[in-house]
């Protein structure tokens, strides 16, 4: 607050913080011509700093000083000679020395990519500093070298800091650390974060004299529906593990394609009105249409297995066959299609087929032309083990059973 005064002629002035620039980390003094004799006031959580010419020409502690050349040398430096000697010109810089809590700051961070499921994901972060002034001469240099010499200036350009800092520090974190981004929004490493963001931070700011103390309600949060996605990738990447590998990834997503549209034939294509269906009626069709959904993800589930086990030894336990004979029992491989060999069962040249029993070249069929007896020759199966043996076997090769006559 300034107050001006007529004593002897000479205008004089009172000197100090306005009341409302009370936490304001610096207050500068409006008037830059001042008389000799003006009472100085620092209060004792500040200090003043005389500033002129690119320089700082003296730092007043906390007190009561009367600007006047005989106690206060420097003055002499500051006179201006075209008011005769009476007055002095320089700035006058007033900044709090103590601690400074609840400085607020905000912003996005940016897209970063979560390490788990490789999707880029904005995130935003806010919460406070406290920060400290320990050299307030090379605060007001680095200020007002950048021409900012408010208070709104300098915390513009704390949060600048910050901002840059987190962003940094959040991003190599995640890299370096592989943390899932939804770990981090959910508060599991703000700990961590923290104090890597007040050391990252500490570096850009000693240059002008400030010390981060410490921060407080710091929070990296994402928007709702990013959150959403990702709780969903993480959910669908589980099933897959569990079903295991490309093939249960497949089956999954078969499994939910059909849940989908099961859902959807619950819900008959409307609410209730005139284009669905309401009250008995509805909850019949709701549960048939996710009844649907189920079967059809069991059937995917159940061709997935029997897939699979079209890969080993066919028979009656060995999973999916490769078909069913004519007449011929569970299993049988249909009828033989043209390939070199000579083989019983086998064509010999063009489309005619070997007849097992005699011998004789005939036209396809269920019976040779010649004797009468089947083409396909009769499948037998071990009584014990279930595993296929030779028409005329009398033993079982996997488990050595006595096949009847």
């Amino acid at each position: 607050m300034v107050l001006g005064f007529v004593r002897r002629g000479v205008q004089e002035m009172m000197i100090a913080r306005a009341d409302s620039a009370k936490n304001h980390i610096i207050f500068k003094q409006p008037d830059e011509t001042i008389p000799f004799g003006s009472q100085l006031t620092v209060d004792a959580d500040e200090v003043a700093v005389f500033f002129k010419d690119g320089k700082v020409v003296a730092v007043m502690p906390p007190g009561r000083h009367t600007l006047q050349s005989a106690n206060l040398p420097f003055l002499s430096n500051l006179v201006d000679s075209f008011t005769g000697g009476n007055v002095f010109k320089a700035e006058v810089f007033f900044v709090l020395i103590r601690e400074i809590p609840n400085i607020k700051f905000g912003g996005k961070i940016g897209a970063v990519e979560d390490p788990k499921s490789g999707v880029p994901v904005v995130t935003m972060v806010h919460g406070t500093f406290s920060i400290k002034v320990v050299d307030p001469q090379r605060l007001i240099l680095g200020l007002v070298g950048m021409q900012s010499s408010d208070n709104e200036a300098f915390l513009s350009w704390f949060r600048e800091q910050t901002l840059k800092v987190i962003r940094d520090r959040v991003a190599e974190l995640l890299v370096k650390q592989k943390w899932p981004l939804l770990d981090v929004t959910s508060g599991a490493y703000t700990e961590e974060i923290e104090q890597m963001v007040i050391q990252g931070v500490q570096p850009h700011v000693a240059d002008y004299g400030i010390q981060v103390v410490r921060s407080g309600n710091f929070v990296i949060t994402m928007s709702d529906e990013d959150r959403d996605n990702l709780k969903k990738l993480y959910t669908d990447a589980a099933y897959v593990r569990m079903a295991g590998g490309m093939q249960g990834f497949q089956q999954f997503s078969a499994g939910k394609a059909m849940m989908g549209a099961g859902e959807g034939m619950a819900q008959g294509g409307g609410g209730g009105g005139e284009g669905g269906m309401g009250g008995a009626g509805g909850a019949i069709l709701g549960g048939a249409g996710l009844g649907v959904g189920f079967g059809m993800a069991q059937m995917f589930s159940q061709q997935g297995g029997m897939m699979a086990g079209s890969q080993g030894p066919a028979g009656p336990q060995g999973g999916f066959q490769q078909g069913t004979a004519q007449g011929g029992a569970p299993g049988a491989l249909g009828p033989a299609t043209p390939a070199p060999g000579g083989a019983a069962g086998q064509p010999t040249q063009g489309t005619g087929v070997k007849c097992p029993h005699c011998a004789a070249v005939v036209v396809p069929g269920k019976f040779c032309a010649e004797c009468g007896k089947p083409l396909a020759p009769e499948k037998r199966y071990c009584p014990s083990c279930g595993a296929e043996v030779g028409a005329k076997a009398k033993f079982c090769a996997g488990c050595g059973t006595k096949m009847p006559e």
